[in-house]
Protein backbone atom coordinates (compact mmCIF):
# COMPACT_ATOMS: atom_id res chain seq x y z
CA UNK A 1 0.00 0.00 0.00
CA UNK A 2 1.26 3.39 -1.08
CA UNK A 3 0.60 6.53 0.78
CA UNK A 4 -1.84 7.45 -1.71
CA UNK A 5 -3.56 4.45 -1.56
CA UNK A 6 -7.13 4.12 0.56
CA UNK A 7 -7.12 1.48 2.79
CA UNK A 8 -10.52 -0.65 1.94
CA UNK A 9 -11.72 -3.47 4.11
CA UNK A 10 -14.16 -5.62 1.80
CA UNK A 11 -15.97 -8.00 4.86
CA UNK A 12 -18.38 -10.98 3.70
CA UNK A 13 -21.48 -11.14 6.41
CA UNK A 14 -22.56 -14.66 5.87
CA UNK A 15 -21.38 -17.77 7.66
CA UNK A 16 -24.72 -19.83 6.46
CA UNK A 17 -23.93 -22.95 4.49
CA UNK A 18 -24.67 -22.98 1.21
CA UNK A 19 -23.95 -18.73 1.23
CA UNK A 20 -23.06 -16.74 -1.96
CA UNK A 21 -21.29 -14.24 0.16
CA UNK A 22 -17.65 -15.25 -1.27
CA UNK A 23 -18.72 -15.27 -4.94
CA UNK A 24 -20.09 -12.14 -4.23
CA UNK A 25 -17.14 -10.26 -2.32
CA UNK A 26 -15.16 -12.17 -5.17
CA UNK A 27 -17.05 -10.30 -8.17
CA UNK A 28 -16.86 -7.23 -5.74
CA UNK A 29 -13.10 -7.35 -5.53
CA UNK A 30 -11.99 -7.60 -9.03
CA UNK A 31 -13.75 -4.32 -9.53
CA UNK A 32 -11.25 -2.64 -6.45
CA UNK A 33 -8.66 -4.28 -8.14
CA UNK A 34 -9.47 -1.91 -11.27
CA UNK A 35 -8.71 1.41 -9.04
CA UNK A 36 -4.88 1.91 -8.43
CA UNK A 37 -6.61 4.22 -5.31
CA UNK A 38 -7.31 1.63 -3.13
CA UNK A 39 -5.59 -1.13 -1.70
CA UNK A 40 -7.86 -3.76 -0.58
CA UNK A 41 -8.23 -6.16 2.69
CA UNK A 42 -10.77 -9.15 2.60
CA UNK A 43 -12.24 -10.30 5.91
CA UNK A 44 -14.44 -13.27 6.06
CA UNK A 45 -16.96 -13.09 9.17
CA UNK A 46 -16.61 -17.19 9.34
CA UNK A 47 -13.46 -17.09 9.79
CA UNK A 48 -13.57 -14.12 12.65
CA UNK A 49 -16.68 -15.14 14.65
CA UNK A 50 -17.10 -13.39 18.22
CA UNK A 51 -19.13 -14.69 21.17
CA UNK A 52 -22.51 -13.41 21.25
CA UNK A 53 -22.05 -12.91 24.99
CA UNK A 54 -19.90 -9.16 25.14
CA UNK A 55 -17.65 -9.06 28.20
CA UNK A 56 -17.94 -6.28 30.58
CA UNK A 57 -15.28 -3.59 31.55
CA UNK A 58 -12.15 -5.09 32.82
CA UNK A 59 -13.18 -8.56 31.97
CA UNK A 60 -10.86 -11.05 30.65
CA UNK A 61 -11.89 -12.93 26.88
CA UNK A 62 -10.84 -16.39 26.31
CA UNK A 63 -7.53 -16.09 24.19
CA UNK A 64 -9.10 -17.45 21.28
CA UNK A 65 -11.62 -14.51 21.53
CA UNK A 66 -8.71 -12.03 22.07
CA UNK A 67 -7.36 -13.15 19.31
CA UNK A 68 -9.95 -12.84 16.53
CA UNK A 69 -10.68 -9.92 18.10
CA UNK A 70 -7.60 -8.25 17.71
CA UNK A 71 -7.34 -9.17 13.94
CA UNK A 72 -10.99 -7.57 13.53
CA UNK A 73 -10.01 -4.25 15.06
CA UNK A 74 -6.59 -4.47 13.41
CA UNK A 75 -8.41 -4.45 9.86
CA UNK A 76 -10.81 -1.45 11.16
CA UNK A 77 -8.44 0.71 13.03
CA UNK A 78 -6.34 0.36 9.48
CA UNK A 79 -9.20 0.72 7.38
CA UNK A 80 -10.18 4.48 5.31
CA UNK A 81 -13.18 2.71 4.34
CA UNK A 82 -15.16 -0.21 4.85
CA UNK A 83 -18.11 -1.98 2.33
CA UNK A 84 -20.11 -4.39 3.96
CA UNK A 85 -21.15 -7.55 1.40
CA UNK A 86 -24.37 -8.90 3.00
CA UNK A 87 -27.57 -10.80 2.54
CA UNK A 88 -31.18 -10.47 3.62
CA UNK A 89 -32.39 -12.91 5.71
CA UNK A 90 -35.71 -12.78 7.31
CA UNK A 91 -36.39 -8.77 5.86
CA UNK A 92 -32.63 -7.87 7.74
CA UNK A 93 -28.97 -8.73 8.30
CA UNK A 94 -27.20 -11.50 9.36
CA UNK A 95 -26.50 -11.33 13.01
CA UNK A 96 -23.15 -12.23 13.02
CA UNK A 97 -22.77 -9.33 11.45
CA UNK A 98 -24.46 -7.25 14.11
CA UNK A 99 -22.54 -8.72 16.43
CA UNK A 100 -19.36 -8.02 14.87
CA UNK A 101 -20.43 -3.89 15.15
CA UNK A 102 -21.37 -4.20 18.45
CA UNK A 103 -18.19 -5.65 19.91
CA UNK A 104 -16.22 -2.39 18.26
CA UNK A 105 -16.92 1.53 18.66
CA UNK A 106 -13.78 3.83 18.16
CA UNK A 107 -12.91 1.34 15.59
CA UNK A 108 -15.82 2.66 13.22
CA UNK A 109 -15.74 6.21 13.91
CA UNK A 110 -15.80 9.19 11.12
CA UNK A 111 -14.75 6.41 8.36
CA UNK A 112 -17.45 5.86 5.38
CA UNK A 113 -18.83 2.30 4.90
CA UNK A 114 -20.82 1.17 1.65
CA UNK A 115 -22.54 -1.82 0.81
CA UNK A 116 -22.85 -4.62 -1.63
CA UNK A 117 -26.39 -6.86 -0.67
CA UNK A 118 -27.92 -9.54 -2.40
CA UNK A 119 -31.07 -11.25 -1.97
CA UNK A 120 -34.41 -12.23 -3.96
CA UNK A 121 -36.56 -9.32 -5.70
CA UNK A 122 -34.86 -6.62 -2.83
CA UNK A 123 -31.51 -7.49 -3.50
CA UNK A 124 -30.49 -7.25 0.25
CA UNK A 125 -31.93 -3.86 0.11
CA UNK A 126 -34.13 -3.80 3.20
CA UNK A 127 -30.62 -5.28 5.02
CA UNK A 128 -29.04 -2.16 4.06
CA UNK A 129 -32.02 0.67 5.13
CA UNK A 130 -31.43 -1.05 8.72
CA UNK A 131 -27.77 -1.24 8.77
CA UNK A 132 -27.52 2.56 8.06
CA UNK A 133 -29.21 3.30 11.14
CA UNK A 134 -26.99 0.60 12.81
CA UNK A 135 -24.19 2.14 11.40
CA UNK A 136 -25.52 5.52 12.00
CA UNK A 137 -25.20 4.95 16.21
CA UNK A 138 -20.98 4.37 15.64
CA UNK A 139 -20.25 7.85 13.84
CA UNK A 140 -19.86 6.03 10.21
CA UNK A 141 -20.77 7.44 7.00
CA UNK A 142 -22.99 5.47 4.89
CA UNK A 143 -22.35 6.84 1.25
CA UNK A 144 -25.78 6.56 -0.89
CA UNK A 145 -24.87 4.44 -3.47
CA UNK A 146 -24.60 0.31 -3.33
CA UNK A 147 -24.92 -2.43 -5.28
CA UNK A 148 -27.73 -4.66 -5.47
CA UNK A 149 -28.09 -8.02 -6.92
CA UNK A 150 -31.70 -9.10 -6.85
CA UNK A 151 -32.50 -12.86 -7.26
CA UNK A 152 -29.07 -13.30 -6.38
CA UNK A 153 -28.89 -17.21 -7.10
CA UNK A 154 -29.64 -17.22 -10.56
CA UNK A 155 -26.93 -14.33 -11.16
CA UNK A 156 -23.95 -16.53 -10.64
CA UNK A 157 -23.19 -19.68 -12.12
CA UNK A 158 -21.62 -22.81 -10.26
CA UNK A 159 -18.19 -21.50 -10.21
CA UNK A 160 -19.26 -18.39 -8.12
CA UNK A 161 -18.53 -16.26 -11.72
CA UNK A 162 -21.60 -13.74 -12.58
CA UNK A 163 -22.96 -14.13 -15.65
CA UNK A 164 -23.86 -10.92 -16.45
CA UNK A 165 -21.80 -8.16 -14.53
CA UNK A 166 -22.71 -5.66 -17.39
CA UNK A 167 -25.60 -3.54 -15.02
CA UNK A 168 -23.49 -3.99 -11.98
CA UNK A 169 -20.31 -2.55 -13.09
CA UNK A 170 -21.18 0.97 -13.09
CA UNK A 171 -23.48 0.55 -9.74
CA UNK A 172 -19.87 -0.46 -7.93
CA UNK A 173 -17.36 1.89 -9.96
CA UNK A 174 -20.25 5.07 -8.31
CA UNK A 175 -19.58 3.16 -4.79
CA UNK A 176 -16.04 3.34 -5.14
CA UNK A 177 -15.97 6.97 -6.46
CA UNK A 178 -18.36 8.04 -3.46
CA UNK A 179 -15.92 6.02 -0.69
CA UNK A 180 -12.63 7.44 -2.28
CA UNK A 181 -14.20 11.19 -1.68
CA UNK A 182 -15.04 10.21 1.56
CA UNK A 183 -12.44 8.51 2.65
CA UNK A 184 -10.32 10.73 1.50
CA UNK A 185 -12.00 13.62 3.21
CA UNK A 186 -12.99 11.89 5.99
CA UNK A 187 -8.63 10.45 6.96
CA UNK A 188 -7.57 14.11 6.66
CA UNK A 189 -10.06 15.49 9.22
CA UNK A 190 -8.86 12.51 11.52
CA UNK A 191 -5.86 13.51 10.95
CA UNK A 192 -6.45 17.08 11.91
CA UNK A 193 -8.81 17.04 14.36
CA UNK A 194 -10.29 14.44 17.37
CA UNK A 195 -13.84 13.34 16.55
CA UNK A 196 -15.98 15.28 18.81
CA UNK A 197 -18.48 12.80 20.78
Amino acid sequence: MTDDQLSLAIITASVRDGRLGPAVADWFLTQVKERAEFAAQTVDLIDHQLPLVLPGPGKDVPLETARTRETLRSVLVAADAVVIVTPEYNHSFPAVLKNTVDWFYEEWTAKPVGFVSYGGLSGGIRAVEQLRQVFAEVHTLTVRENVAFSMAGNRFDEAGRLTDPGPFVQSAGLLLDQLQWWGRALRAARAEHRYPR
